[in-house]
């Protein structure tokens, strides 16, 4: 079984790092809704411009958690993909979560050949290998490393591959991958580190489902794309 589960990893990363920007040329939004312990508390949306070889992709995030009628948690922000062709050249984002300030300001060094950046959390020089840690993205599916898109901090991943399922969302049955996507390093602080299931439709590579456990069960579920 073993065996099987990393032939199906190989073969689904494989068909992953086939795909390229121009895969999203198609599309023009992406939305998201994000729920905490099955209650429907924000969205996510992604919004896409296209010109010649260069591709804009805008992010808009908000949603609050409330006890009691009071408001304990909430978040609200936005942020800037720019590709030319396959590369990211330009990152920026702001951020506020719980009345905090945080920020992203990245920029690819074509003489280095390497990311700048700027953050709430992190400064310093980055690979291009690394991938903002957006949704939107299936590429975050294969990368070994990636980009906060709030904070800017870099985070080792690895993804495990649990198996093929049959999910429903919004009245439609998909055929997905199961993955789980977590931190390398499991001694980080638990609010620190990566632990994501991901349930990934390869048939048109999207990414269709979210989940992960923190202060609650939360989902992000793909709802339109556009």
């Amino acid at each position: 079984m073993k065996k099987i589960l990393i032939i199906l990893l190989f073969i689904f990363l494989s068909s992953i790092s086939k795909a390229n920007m121009n895969h999203y040329n198609k599309y023009n939004k992406i939305e998201m809704e994000i729920f905490r312990n099955g209650e429907l508390i924000g969205y996510n949306h992604y919004f896409f411009t296209k010109k010649d070889d260069e591709m804009i992709i805008t992010n808009q995030i908000k949603f609050s958690v409330k006890l009691l009628g009071t408001t304990i948690f909430e978040v609200e922000g936005y942020g800037e993909e720019k590709y030319f062709k396959d590369q990211l050249i330009s990152y920026n984002s702001k951020t506020l979560q719980n009345n905090k300030e945080k920020f992203v300001n990245l920029i690819f060094d074509k003489d280095k050949n390497k990311f700048n950046i700027k953050g709430s959390s992190y400064s310093g020089e980055a690979s291009i290998n690394n991938i903002v840690g957006n949704w939107w993205n299936h590429k975050i599916l294969q990368t070994d490393s990636q980009i906060s898109p709030i904070s800017g901090s870099i985070k080792k991943q690895v993804v495990k591959f649990i198996g093929k399922e049959k999910i429903n969302q919004y009245g439609k049955t998909y055929e997905v991958d199961h993955l789980k996507l977590k931190s390398k390093d499991m001694s980080l602080p638990k609010n620190k580190r990566l632990d994501f299931d991901i349930w990934y439709d390869q048939k048109n590579t999207r990414i269709l489902r979210v989940s992960y456990s923190r202060m609650g069960n939360w989902e992000y579920r793909l709802k339109i794309i556009e």
